[in-house]
């Protein structure tokens, strides 16, 4: 496990990093609080040991700000310090620290508080991971589909990247249900999921956006290129054979593709994606189909009776 050790002391980076040599932990080290910042970003370390007193940046300060980053505020805090005001340790504490370590460290103290937090954050993360997924087909649910879409966007705006949408849905699926049966169709759910997963990046997100549908996000990525994915999960889906008693299940899937670029908000690419996915379903369905190809754009009120499944 990664933890970031926050120190603008030399003496107290070596002391801790000597001291906690034999828990096989990934230390690596910031001399101030701005460059710890950016290395916590950049990192995503498990535990921060952070130093109260540091003349650029406090450690109270660095804490605050992890607290408000919604990419870093889940990673747990060891405020290490040479002061034992009980001030300062009801201080950090309410910032949200975990624990407070008093300077010079004891070297078991030491490492049983780490190994305390570490072992905290590790169940953390399990509830966490339990949480967003989907429990049929094991991918992101939609309440994780929310929160990556949201961290995506904040993302593509800082570094003016583009942020590619794929919306995607099982055609006739219902048809698939009726005939060979619900565990059929529970079958087959997963095993689209899984050849949806085959085909996407390691950045890429696939998501069961709800019942048959599913959403990929493409960070770092134009239309052209999420065509090209999307195109890839749609010939893979199409290659799928299942038997059941009631013979073979085979089936296909529609996607529309839409990016970011001159769009104002994440729901706004959503929607435009869902535009397209309609018209591949009005189009004949097991297609693909890119909203910036729409000659005119979709109005909610032209989806008369819903989607075509």
């Amino acid at each position: 496990m990664k933890v970031l050790l926050i120190d603008d002391s030399p003496d107290a980076r070596a002391v801790a990093k000597a001291r906690l040599k034999k828990e096989g932990l990934d230390i690596f080290c910031s001399i101030g609080g701005e460059t710890g910042l950016r290395a916590a970003r950049v990192d995503k370390p498990d535990l921060i040991l952070l130093d109260v007193d540091m003349p650029d940046m406090s450690g109270f300060d660095v804490c605050r700000t992890l607290r408000a980053d919604p990419e870093l505020c889940m990673i747990p805090v060891i405020f290490l310090t040479g002061s034992c005001s009980d001030e300062d340790k009801v201080k950090g504490l309410d910032l949200g620290a975990v624990d407070y370590i008093t300077k010079p460290f004891d070297e078991f103290e030491l490492r049983a508080r780490v190994r305390a937090a570490l072992r905290t954050k590790h169940l953390q993360d399990m509830l966490v991971e339990h949480a967003q997924r989907d429990p049929l087909t094991e991918l992101h649910n939609r309440r994780a589909l929310k929160e990556r879409m949201q961290r995506e966007w904040a993302r593509s705006q800082r570094a003016r990247s583009c942020l590619a949408v794929i919306m995607a849905d099982i055609d006739r699926f219902k048809n698939v249900n009726d005939i060979h049966g619900h565990p059929a169709g529970d079958l087959l759910l997963r095993e689209i999921a899984q050849a949806i997963v085959g085909q996407c990046r390691r950045s890429d997100t696939a998501s069961r956006y709800g019942g048959e549908e599913f959403v990929i996000l493409c960070p770092d990525t134009v239309a052209k290129g999420a065509t090209i994915l999307a195109e890839r999960c749609r010939a893979a889906v199409e290659r799928i054979r299942l038997t059941a008693p009631s013979g073979e299940i085979r089936t296909t899937i529609s996607l529309g593709v839409a990016d970011s670029r001159g769009v104002p908000s994440p729901q706004r690419l959503v929607k435009q994606a869902d535009d397209a996915l309609y018209q591949a379903k009005q189009r004949g369905r097991n297609q693909v189909v890119v909203y910036a190809d729409l000659s005119e754009p979709i109005k909610p009120e032209s989806k008369i009776g819903g989607r075509v499944s």
